[in-house]
C-alpha cells in the first residue's frame, strides 16, 4: 500500500496492503482466489482495526454494479412487502436513497450518517432510530460474497446461513451484492426540542421514544436536562402539521432555528428542522450527504443494551459523568426494534443505544471504556462492532446466544483464515 489510508475522521491508519480497486465481481473472485489474506474496505467509517489485513485490501468504492429494483409479485402480501433493491456493496446509502426515492421506493429508515456504504454498514449492525425501525442489517434479503477460494456464493431468504452472514464484520468474504427490502417513498418532518428535564425524559420514557418515527436525545450527561430531542415524524398525508409536545416533552422548548447536536458548531451541514416535511432521505439522517460526517475530527462509541434496563443503563452512565462528560463532544441516545440476525446488537429483541461521539483523545478514551463497560455489564449491553470498546475479559461470547454457530460458520467457510484478522482474534470471533 504506497498511500497512507485511514478511516474517514483519520481515528486510525490501516495496515495491510496493497490496495486495490476491482471494477468487477469477476476481478474480486481473481483476487480473492490468489491472495493468501483478504480483507474489504469500504467507506472507511470505523475506529479501529476492523479491516486490517495482513495481506490485500480490497476496495468495492468501483464496483461496477447496476442497481436494480424487483417487486416478486408471487411474495406474501405483493407490491411493496415483496420489493427489493440489489446493490452494489460499495455504494453509499446517501447515494441509493436518492435513486430509490427517484424511482419512488423508500428504504425504512437510514443510519444518523449518508455517508456509509451499504456492505459495511450491514457486517457491523449499523442502525437507524425508532421504536419500530429495525437495524439497517435486518433489511438485507440476500447477498452476494465472494468466499476464501475465490468462489461466488448467493444467499438468499431461504438460505439458513443468511441470518448470520449478514452481520459478519468480513469474516465470511467480500460481499459484492446486498439485497434490500424497500416501500413505497414517504415524507419525514424533523423537530428539535430544547432542555428536557432529565426527570421527565426517564419519568416518560417509553411515551418519549414512541412519541415519533425516530427520536433521539442528545446529552453531555451534565446538569438537570436532555439538552435536545429530535423528533422525526413520518407524515401521512397533505393535511400534516407540527404535532404538540404533549406530556412526555413537558418541560422542553422548541428549537429557535436549526441546530447542530454538538454544542457550537454550525448546522449547516444538518438535515432541515422546523417540522418542514421532505423526502425520508433527507429528513431520517441527521447528517447531509454533501457535508463532512458528523463533526469530522472524533471518535465514537455506542453500547446497545435491552430496551427494558434502558433507564438502568442511562443512570449508570449519568453516574460516571465526571469522567466522561470532559472528554465528550455529545451523546446520543436513541432505540431500535430487535431482529433475528446472529450477531446483530440488536438480536433478540427492543434495544437502546448510548452513543459516544468523543473528542479525538484517543488514550483518555480508551482509558475511560474498561468503566463505561463494567457499569453497563449488568445489563448485557453489546458494543457496537464498528466503533471504540475495550471487550478486555472477551465477555462478547456470553451475549449472543448464537456465538457458537457463526464460529462454526466462519471455520467452515473460511478455514485457512483467509478473511482473519486481529480484530476478529482478539474478539474470539476466530482462532
Amino acid at each position: 500500500m504506497t498511500d497512507v489510508l485511514t478511516t474517514w475522521a483519520g481515528s486510525h491508519t490501516f495496515r495491510g496492503g496493497p490496495l486495490v480497486h476491482p471494477t468487477s465481481v469477476e476481478e474480486v473472485a481473481e483476487l480473492v482466489a490468489g491472495a493468501r489474506r483478504v480483507r474489504a474496505i469500504g467507506s472507511r467509517h470505523s475506529f479501529h482495526d476492523l479491516a486490517d489485513s495482513p495481506g490485500t485490501l480490497v476496495a468495492l468504492d468501483r464496483l461496477d454494479i447496476p442497481l436494480e429494483i424487483r417487486s416478486d409479485e408471487g411474495a406474501p402480501g405483493t407490491g411493496a412487502a415483496g420489493t427489493t433493491v440489489t446493490v452494489g456493496g460499495g455504494v453509499r446509502y446517501g447515494e441509493l436513497a436518492r435513486a430509490l426515492h427517484a424511482a419512488g421506493w423508500a428504504l425504512h429508515t437510514m443510519a444518523s450518517l449518508p455517508h456509509i456504504a451499504v456492505a459495511g454498514t450491514v457486517a457491523t449492525a449499523t442502525h437507524g432510530s425508532g421504536d419500530s425501525a429495525v437495524n439497517l442489517a435486518a433489511a438485507v434479503r440476500g447477498l452476494e460474497l465472494v468466499g476464501a477460494g475465490g468462489e461466488v456464493r448467493h444467499l438468499g431468504p431461504q438460505d439458513d446461513e443468511l441470518a448470520g452472514s449478514v452481520v459478519a464484520l468480513g469474516a465470511l468474504g467480500v460481499v459484492t451484492r446486498v439485497t434490500l427490502a424497500v416501500e413505497p417513498t414517504f415524507d419525514v418532518a424533523q423537530e428539535v426540542w430544547l432542555d428536557l428535564p432529565w426527570e421527565t425524559a426517564l419519568g416518560r420514557f417509553d411515551d418519549l421514544m414512541g412519541s415519533a418515527y425516530s427520536v433521539s436525545l442528545f446529552t453531555d450527561w451534565r446538569g438537570g436536562a436532555v439538552q435536545q430531542v429530535w423528533r422525526k415524524h413520518r407524515v401521512l398525508d397533505a393535511s400534516w402539521t407540527t404535532p404538540p409536545a404533549g406530556d412526555e416533552l413537558a418541560g422542553a422548548r422548541r428549537a429557535p432555528g436549526p441546530v447542530h447536536p454538538v454544542p457550537g458548531v454550525d448546522p449547516v451541514a444538518c438535515t432541515q428542522q422546523g417540522g418542514v416535511p421532505g423526502p425520508w432521505h433527507e429528513r431520517l439522517p441527521h447528517f447531509r450527504l454533501e457535508f463532512t460526517p458528523s463533526a469530522g475530527a472524533e471518535l465514537q462509541s455506542e453500547y446497545l443494551v435491552p430496551r427494558a434496563r434502558a433507564i438502568e443503563a442511562i443512570e449508570a452512565v449519568r453516574a460516571l459523568r465526571d469522567r466522561v462528560s470532559p472528554l465528550l463532544q455529545v451523546s446520543e441516545i436513541r432505540s431500535v426494534a430487535g431482529d433475528d440476525l446472529w450477531l446483530s446488537t440488536a438480536a433478540g429483541g427492543g434495544h437502546v443505544g448510548l452513543h459516544f461521539t468523543w473528542l479525538p483523545l484517543r488514550d483518555e478514551v480508551e482509558a475511560v471504556l474498561p468503566a463505561i463497560e463494567a457499569a453497563l455489564a449488568p445489563f448485557q449491553a453489546r458494543p457496537h462492532w464498528g466503533k471504540l470498546f475495550a471487550d478486555r475479559d472477551r465477555s462478547l461470547a456470553g451475549l449472543y446466544p448464537r456465538w457458537a454457530d457463526f464460529r462454526e460458520l466462519v471455520t467452515r467457510r473460511d478455514p485457512d483464515g483467509v478473511f482473519g484478522n486481529a480484530y476478529l482474534a482478539r474478539h474470539g470471533l476466530r482462532d
